[in-house]
């Protein structure tokens, strides 16, 4: 668990640092590198999942106060921040209820099935209030394309990886029976 947290944070953090560095794409625009690095976030994220839904939420907070600490030492623009923060807050908690409900499926299809909705939610979310003003809509739209694109497959990289779970691990939080249940964990 500590070295998925500790790679989610990480690249959460790498990921805002470089978010205003792009490299351009003869097909899609462009797409910065902080992309490259953020896509396996959703993946780490979901590993995390075996844990139980509080250790995943202690991980967005923690990457979170990472955040502030890297605007406020490092210079990252508070656009960024903020707009890192709403988009990592309302996708990965998108993310993480949608993985939750398919903990009886395969691993691929969870992160595939919570991917689905977060990744196209986190890359609107983020570019629209870091970048609305920035660039022309255009470039936006391309922008957040590719953004799309990229996470997609650095996620399925990631999920692929490590595709099937090591072990069961006993889930703490109580279904609404109050009955502890045996779920699969990554």
């Amino acid at each position: 668990m500590k070295r998925s947290m500790f790679i989610y944070i990480a690249a959460v953090l790498l990921a805002n640092y470089t978010a205003t560095m792009f490299i351009k794409f003869p097909l899609f625009g462009m797409v910065s590198y902080g992309t490259l690095i953020f896509g396996v976030t959703f993946t780490q994220r979901d590993r995390v999942h075996k844990f139980g839904r509080r250790a995943v939420y202690r991980m967005i907070a923690l990457a979170a106060v990472g955040m502030v600490l890297e605007s406020i030492f490092m210079g990252v623009e508070w656009r960024i921040i903020l707009a890192s923060f709403v988009a990592i807050v309302l996708s990965e908690t998108v993310d993480t209820e949608i993985y939750q409900k398919l903990l009886a499926r395969p691993w691929i299809e969870r992160v595939t099935g919570s991917n689905l909705i977060s990744v196209p939610l986190d890359s609107i979310l983020f570019n629209m209030i870091a970048f609305a003003g920035v660039f022309e809509h255009r470039m936006l739209v391309s922008i957040i394309f590719g953004e799309i694109v990229v996470k997609f497959l650095t996620g399925a990289g990631a999920a692929l990886i490590k595709k099937e779970p090591e072990h069961s691990e006993l889930e703490t939080e109580p279904r609404s029976t109050g009955k502890l249940r045996n779920v699969m964990s990554r």
